[in-house]
């Protein structure tokens, strides 16, 4: 984990003078900036310094390669924070990002302390989940445990197997999978996986977020994510693992 005084935010935007604007908020805030005109530039930048990266604060409309693709492939490189700065703030355009990989948002045209403050939230979360003994809880102490569908969790590894082979996930689609394992043959309410996962208190517009990383989790888990039998929606009281 980086020290106060080394937190890195790479800034991603094609518009050098909006990565220039960033670069003086942040650095006055006592943060380290990378930048990246664009997307490849982006992945590289992450592939040589994931482990030190505590924020990504990234562009959606850029040329080439989109905010949204950058975000999946950032996804799989580091569980950082990913904050979306953008001029698309439709319900469709929310729910691409979330489903990128996405944790927030700061619509342009932005003012000072809301970016500031979210950046801060972000970072502070995603160092506290990383400072909780790697997420390993007591009930995590199981070599091996084996669902439907040929899925196999080792979770002193914080590992899934499907048929044999990784399935990587982003940190907190971990964290929603181990949450609703623990909990194997019962239902949880999207309040209680939002809480639980998010460590927020749950609101309506939270229910959305937890959609589309159950959504993300059969893609990458499920046979065939339309009919899932892994992670199974009980209408009206949430959701399940058996």
């Amino acid at each position: 984990m980086t020290t106060e005084k080394e937190r890195w935010i790479l800034v991603v935007d094609d518009e050098a003078d909006i990565r220039s604007l960033l670069r003086i908020l942040l650095e006055k805030e006592g943060y380290r900036v990378l930048e990246a005109a664009d997307g490849r530039e982006a992945v590289e930048t992450v592939t040589a310094r994931a482990g030190e990266i505590s924020l990504a604060i990234l562009d959606i409309l850029m040329p080439g390669m989109d905010g949204f693709e950058t975000a999946e492939k950032l996804r799989g490189l580091t569980d950082a924070p990913i904050l979306f700065l953008t001029a698309c703030s439709s319900d469709e355009d929310k729910s691409r990002a979330y489903g990128s990989g996405g944790d927030d948002f700061v619509n342009k045209p932005f003012h000072a302390v809301d970016l500031r403050l979210k950046a801060k939230a972000l970072i502070h979360r995603y160092e506290m989940y990383r400072s909780r003994d790697g997420g390993m809880t007591e009930g995590e102490k199981e070599t091996c445990v084996r669902f439907s569908g040929n899925i196999e969790w080792h979770p002193e590894e914080k590992l899934l197997l499907r048929e044999g082979k990784p399935v990587v996930l982003t940190e907190r689609e971990y964290r929603l999978f181990a949450c609703l394992a623990h909990s194997r043959g019962k239902n949880l309410t999207p309040a209680t996986l939002y809480e639980s996962v998010w460590g927020e208190p749950y609101l309506s517009s939270s229910s959305n977020t937890v959609i589309v990383h159950i959504a993300n989790l059969r893609r990458k888990l499920e046979k065939d994510s339309s009919s899932p039998t892994l992670i199974r929606t009980v209408w009206g009281k949430g959701y399940r693992i058996d």
